[in-house]
């Protein structure tokens, strides 16, 4: 890991708010932040978190949902596990069908809402990381499809680039209301944004 990098990361606001009040990571605040201003999280439901490790979002999804809410977090590496009786995690590729079954198994009812922070191991080639990106997206909106109540809601990381504009379209066959969201705590320079489709329709 560069030395530069680490320094930075250290140096970044969010970096030391997450140390400081006990979060997983950084990337909390992103959820935070979209889901005060959209509201498409709410007390009670039920969240599956893709892409989870080390388990920033489910923090934010638990605080959100409260005790009579649900989160199941899936990541293809393991996730230290939380001390309460309604969030559960399993390690699984999203895409291989063992893992929609297993979440379909895990979640209580239909999920009310479904977050994916999933990405690739970075080549640090654009076009193939852009293109590995949105072909996990795409998984990400197969399992959220499978798994959404009539209604619910999809709120997916992307990388901007030129497969982008497709996937958007592919989100508004889907849903009612899309929108594309630029956390302020998703680093200026980086390339990632945010889609959020709200209200999936009945098909």
């Amino acid at each position: 890991m560069p030395k530069a990098w680490v320094r930075e990361r250290k140096r970044d606001y969010y970096y030391k708010k997450a140390k400081e009040e006990k979060y997983r990571s950084r990337a909390v605040y992103k959820l935070f932040q979209a889901v005060k201003k959209y509201r498409f999280i709410k007390h009670g439901d039920v969240v599956v978190d893709l892409g989870a490790a080390p388990g920033g979002w489910i923090q934010a999804a638990k605080e959100i949902v409260g005790s009579e809410g649900f989160a199941l977090g899936v990541d293809i590496k393991p996730i230290e596990p939380f001390s309460v009786r309604n969030v559960q995690t399993i390690i699984g590729d999203i895409r291989e069908q063992d893992t929609l079954r297993q979440i379909i198994e895990l979640i209580p009812r239909k999920a009310d809402v479904v977050v994916s922070d999933v990405s690739p191991n970075i080549s640090g080639v654009w076009e193939l990381d852009h293109a590995r990106q949105i072909d996990l997206a795409h998984k990400a909106l197969e399992i959220a499809t499978e798994v959404l109540k009539a209604d619910g809601n999809f709120f997916v990381k992307v990388f901007q680039g030129d497969m982008l504009n497709d996937f958007i379209a592919k989100m508004k066959r889907r849903f009612d209301v899309v929108k594309i969201i630029k956390p302020k705590a998703s680093r200026a320079r980086s390339s990632e944004i945010f889609i959020l489709g709200m209200h999936l329709k009945h098909l």
